[in-house]
């Protein structure tokens, strides 16, 4: 059939209009007919594709802890020392009779102590138990320290000396011997002991950061309606115009003020410091800095007595040392928390089946759709679930460094410097700035000349958003972080 002059529209005389939407063999046009127009738009599907499900990595401290505010520039606390005296790193050489010689803590860190405040610990009179590679001594304590002396004399029982200790093991001065104080001895009638020894406690704290973020969308794009049908990352669903945009700008803001509360550093030396940007203390920070640090570990043998479970039991046994705090919390990625269930498989008398779900007001079936299962390993409670933060690969899942972090239930009580008293406190919690003027939790404002806000002459819209805040880890010798440190 003869076509018109291309843009004149005679090219198209073969089409017959029809009064109704129908589809005819003689009222369409072809591919080559939609040079200048579209008479049938693309299908287009208004609800948007969840091709990543949830993505926010948000929850962890909302499950762990809690947030308070405070009005200050930093957060001080305190926590108890150690009742009883002990040393690991004491020395004795054979040329100084039945002397026990201290050193100073390395590296010099808050609350460490040098030799000669060690020695003071200990009283002439003191009962003491010297050990080295296998080989015990027990002694009185003849020369305590002074202040300023970093030796004690002492006098053993059942020899004339510390030759036991002398001869342990290679020749040549004894380091790395341990000390610890089980009692004392006095005659009668005895005079006043030389001194006391005062309760040691450490102080902690940390500074709050202020974060921030910002949408912004211009005065045309505002104008422009359009809706998409969307699921939010809480479960609810629903339609939303054009500040969809704006809605995930919030949600990733309140993943970085969570995840700035974990991978957050201080830094007093650095670039960032002479810059004026100072940091703050996050949990894997705290936990490396005075928790416990467990590199590279191995659970996945299934065997029964298998080297998986002796691993963890290693883990038990640094719990005792630290306060044993019954219920525990696993918060692992996907690999490791793959690997605890296979151990636990190999076990007759372990599994999910064998535990107390106390923490969860004793229902399991609260604790499993929390997401957790439960173990008994000893005389401990392990919670145990994957923490997506860990397995994401756009968050700490993208460098499989850290496969986990285990987190002690329940409080710890603390001495409040500012309210001047002890208080109960979850051991992991979070303090923001607040005030009755201003409260910067989670701050969000509007700016621009859009949507009925004047304050600017640009023509566009700016969502604000402000925290100021910090996370508290106390009593962090009884977390644990695993790390992985091999090759992958």
């Amino acid at each position: 059939m003869a076509q018109g002059f291309a843009g004149t529209g005679a090219e198209l005389n073969h089409v017959t209009p029809r009064p109704i939407k129908g589809l005819f063999g003689d009222n369409y046009l072809s591919l080559n007919d939609m040079d200048f127009t579209q008479q049938f738009l693309p299908e287009v599907y208004e609800k948007e594709v969840e091709r990543y499900g949830n993505r926010t990595v948000s929850g962890f401290l909302r499950m762990v802890g809690a947030e308070m505010p405070m009005a200050s520039d930093q957060v001080v606390w305190s926590e108890q020392g150690r009742l009883h005296i002990a040393f690991e790193d004491c020395s004795v050489v054979l040329d100084e009779t039945n002397l026990v010689t201290f050193t100073d803590d390395a590296p010099a860190v808050a609350g460490s102590q040098n030799a000669a405040q060690k020695a003071a610990l200990i009283n002439a009179g003191n009962t003491i138990v010297i050990a080295y590679e296998g080989t015990v001594v027990k002694a009185r304590v003849t020369t305590g320290g002074d202040g300023t002396a970093t030796t004690i004399t002492v006098a053993p029982y059942g020899a004339a000396d510390l030759s036991a200790i002398y001869d342990a093991g290679t020749a040549g001065a004894k380091t790395g011997v341990k000390v610890f104080v089980y009692g004392s001895e006095y005659k009668k009638g005895s005079g006043a002991v030389e001194k006391s020894v005062d309760a040691k406690f450490t102080q902690f704290s940390n500074k709050p950061i202020i974060l921030r973020d910002k949408y912004n969308i211009n005065g045309s794009d505002v104008a422009q309606i359009g809706w998409v049908e969307v699921t939010t990352e809480a479960g609810t669903g629903g339609y939303l115009w054009y500040l969809k945009s704006e809605h995930e700008a919030r949600i990733r803001f309140e993943d970085y003020l969570e995840m700035s509360m974990i991978e957050a550093v201080s830094d007093s030396t650095g670039a960032a410091a002479t810059a004026g940007y100072t940091g703050s203390e996050g949990l894997f920070a705290a936990i490396e800095s005075r928790g416990l640090v467990y590199n590279d570990p191995d659970f996945s043998d299934t065997t029964a007595n298998s080297e998986g479970i002796l691993e963890f039991d290693d883990i038990l046994a640094e719990l005792d040392k630290q306060g044993a705090i019954e219920e525990n919390m696993l918060f692992l990625n996907r690999a490791t928390s793959l690997d605890i269930d296979l151990m636990l498989a190999a076990q007759n008398s372990y599994g999910s089946g064998g535990t107390s779900y106390g923490v969860f007001e004793n229902s399991e079936d609260m604790a499993l759709n929390l997401g957790f299962s439960g173990f008994r390993r000893g005389s401990y409670d392990f919670y145990k679930t994957d923490w997506k933060y860990l397995n994401d690969s756009t968050t700490a899942g993208v460098t499989g460094t850290t496969l986990g972090v285990l987190v002690p239930a329940g409080t710890s009580t603390v001495y409040d410097q500012i309210l001047g008293q002890n208080i109960q406190r979850p051991f992991l919690h979070v303090r923001y700035r607040a005030s009755e003027a201003d409260d910067r939790r989670l701050k969000s404002w509007v700016t621009g000349s859009v949507g009925g806000n004047y304050t600017s002459e640009v023509d566009e819209m700016n969502v604000n958003f402000l925290s100021e805040r910090c996370l508290c880890v106390q009593g962090a010798n009884n977390f644990v972080l695993f790390n992985k440190t091999t090759g992958f």
